[in-house]
């Protein structure tokens, strides 16, 4: 799998390859970040073209390319919030995004909504620290394994599991939304 992972960038068939194999993937973490469509397209474009960029540096040792990707997404959505915030002091918003076609659009109004179900659970995580937060959102909103966190975020299996052990016991502590609002799906984040 390092072999393939390492060609993205020089094999555009690999390329497309890959791309096919992990967009769900990115897609699923961009719609759940981004509430503007043309966002979330922005962020998938931004990661692939980082993943092609870092391609060759890609070490299996180091982590699956799923995790790898995760990694890379967080570091682009870092960056771009970092640039967001700068932009904001100094020029006020960016107008001017790239046309998206109708359908393009609609798919991802329609993920963008599929995804709202987790606002009420994604603002209860908000109150939580930032790396508990994290690895809670890359085990069990994401899916990724221990390891695979581990690696997303370069540290280690024990270092994970203390900070997942730690950030559901403080969501236990954070305070449920007011009735009448949907209920987190807190079961699923709780488990062992």
């Amino acid at each position: 799998m390092e072999q393939v992972v390492r060609r993205i960038g020089e094999d555009a068939e690999a390329f497309e390859v890959f791309y096919r194999e992990h967009v769900e993937v990115v897609l699923r973490y961009a719609t759940r970040r981004c509430r503007d469509p043309h966002a979330a397209a922005d962020l998938v474009a931004e990661v692939f073209l980082a993943a092609i960029s870092a391609s060759a540096g890609y070490r299996a040792e180091r982590g699956t390319p799923v995790a790898w990707l995760h990694g890379i997404a967080r570091n682009v959505a870092a960056a771009e919030d970092r640039r967001a915030a700068r932009a904001r002091v100094v020029e006020g918003r960016l107008a001017g995004r790239r046309p998206l076609h109708e359908d393009d659009i609609v798919r991802l109004e329609e993920r963008i909504d599929a995804e709202r179900g987790l606002a009420a659970l994604l603002e209860r995580l908000a109150a939580l620290p930032a790396g508990q937060r994290a690895v809670l959102e890359l085990t069990a909103v994401d899916g990724l394994t221990v390891a695979e966190a581990a690696d997303a975020l370069g540290t280690s299996s024990v270092s994970v599991r203390v900070r997942l052990h730690r950030a559901r016991r403080a969501l236990r502590q954070v305070p449920a939304p007011p009735s009448g609002s949907p209920a987190p799906p807190l079961s699923t984040l709780m488990e062992a």
